[in-house]
């Protein structure tokens, strides 16, 4: 998208000012459980930073919204923001860091976070945190640590997600199949997705096929107290890798996913190609902060429960991160819009769900009334839910792991495909991922 700019105030407009309109704009305090409200550094002329995010044109229109805010409340500072959808947005920012050029204020999700604090393209905001210029107390402490990578804060959690299995309530109703829950082991969630498809004599199948969703295969593996990764190294082995891969044929076996040719077509994050938005599937595996956009798309009633397996599997994750640019000449300005993002009440409740749970404990408290789309709060329903439950947080994946969400989907494909049988696709995997966390 072309960027757009919010102007700024005149460098003589009155300071008082900026303490009216945030006593008019009601920023809450601790006891009414929000961060102080707090003024940005002192500049002495205008700042301008830039801003740059990935999603689609509803986030767009709430970030700005709340950009806008933060103008109204330090009208010396105003912003030149761009977006643009998922596709093309990491090449866009690797072709900015490689020309010094990167925007003052980033998104990132933690596909990338490491490497982007590795290659110190993004600022360590540690001292902010330090001093409470930044202030993360409201923040779960798993959460916290889901943003730092080698001991140095580098991103903030815009929000938190869960890994969840997003299903369709109006064709389980018409099937008169029970809905899934939470908590359902691979196995009941396998024989329940045999079961939609009997009842619908084929036409729909119960699930999609999640053997090349690296979510998925990350939570399984937690499940049964292994993990994706230790270090900068895979955390399983072969023998573990092949015993996902065949629960997922037996799956296909007893007809609980699709053909391969729609399986292909839908993997991938993204949610206009779920099946279950396309009526492929009684269910697909999604994040939850995806779930109001997912019911944009479909008149079907839909309904959300947590990924199978334990519940303890899963931990406090960031839906995607803001950081900050290295080469930001107002590094401080920089961190107090992002404690105005994360912390602040009036932000929380024009942001609402679309990146998902506020990351603050306290701003998800003080704009739950505010939330009145059933979607957003079906949402908002699953993270309470699951809160008390959740399990340590590792640290975010690392260098390479893109590459190797890449190599899982593919040596699944290869699977489905019949080209390759388990133990082969997955020989080749493992040499493969593992030469892409060396490098």
């Amino acid at each position: 998208m072309p960027a757009a700019r919010f102007p700024l105030l005149r460098a003589g407009a009155d300071p008082g000012r900026r303490r009216v309109l945030a006593a008019l704009l009601g920023a809450p305090v601790l006891a009414a459980g929000c961060t102080e409200d707090r003024t940005a550094p002192v500049e002495t002329e205008p700042v301008e930073l830039s801003v740059f995010w990935y999603g689609g044109a509803k986030r767009a229109e709430l970030t700005e919204r709340v950009l806008r805010l933060y103008t109204d409340r330090n009208p010396r500072v105003g912003f030149r923001v761009t977006w643009q959808g998922a596709d093309g947005y990491y090449g866009r920012l690797a072709t900015q860091a490689a020309g010094g050029n990167v925007p003052d204020l980033i998104q990132l999700d933690d596909s990338m976070l490491t490497e982007y604090a590795r290659r110190e393209i993004v600022l360590d905001l540690g001292g902010y945190v330090a001093d409470h210029r930044l202030d993360l107390r409201t923040l779960p402490s798993g959460l916290v640590r889901y943003g730092q990578v080698d001991g140095r804060t580098v991103g903030v959690a815009a929000a938190q997600t869960a890994a969840a299995v997003v299903y369709d309530r109006t064709l389980l109703r018409r099937l008169r199949v029970p809905e899934p829950t939470t908590g359902m082991s691979w196995a009941e969630y396998i024989a329940w997705a045999q079961r939609v498809t009997r009842a619908g004599e084929g036409r729909v199948a119960g699930t999609m096929d999640a053997s090349g969703d690296a979510r998925a295969f990350w939570l399984w593996l937690r499940g049964q107290g292994g993990e994706l990764y230790q270090g900068r190294q895979l955390g399983f082995d072969a023998d573990v890798l092949i015993e996902w891969f065949e629960l997922w044929r037996r799956a296909r076996s007893g007809r609980a996913t699709p053909s391969a040719a729609l399986i292909k077509r839908a993997d991938g994050d993204e949610p206009a190609r779920q099946l279950v938005v396309t009526g492929a599937t009684a269910a697909s595996f999604a994040w939850s902060h995806q779930f109001p956009e997912l019911q944009r798309l479909t008149r079907a009633d839909l309904g959300l429960a947590a990924l199978p397996g334990p519940p303890e599997a899963q931990w406090h994750r960031a839906s995607m991160y803001w950081a900050a640019f290295r080469g930001t000449r107002h590094p401080a300005v920089v961190a107090d819009v992002i404690n105005f993002l994360t912390g602040n009440g009036e932000a929380g409740t024009a942001l609402g769900h679309e990146r998902g749970l506020s990351p603050s404990l306290a701003v998800r408290s003080y704009v739950d009334a505010s939330i009145t789309d059933p979607a957003q709060r079906r949402a908002a329903a699953l993270g309470v839910a699951l809160a008390d439950r959740l399990g340590p947080a590792p640290g975010p994946p690392p260098q390479g792991h893109p590459r190797v969400r890449v190599l899982l989907r593919e040596a699944a494909e290869s699977i489905r495909r019949g080209t390759a049988g388990p133990r082969a696709a997955t020989s080749r995997f493992m040499a493969q991922a593992n030469a892409a966390l060396a490098g």
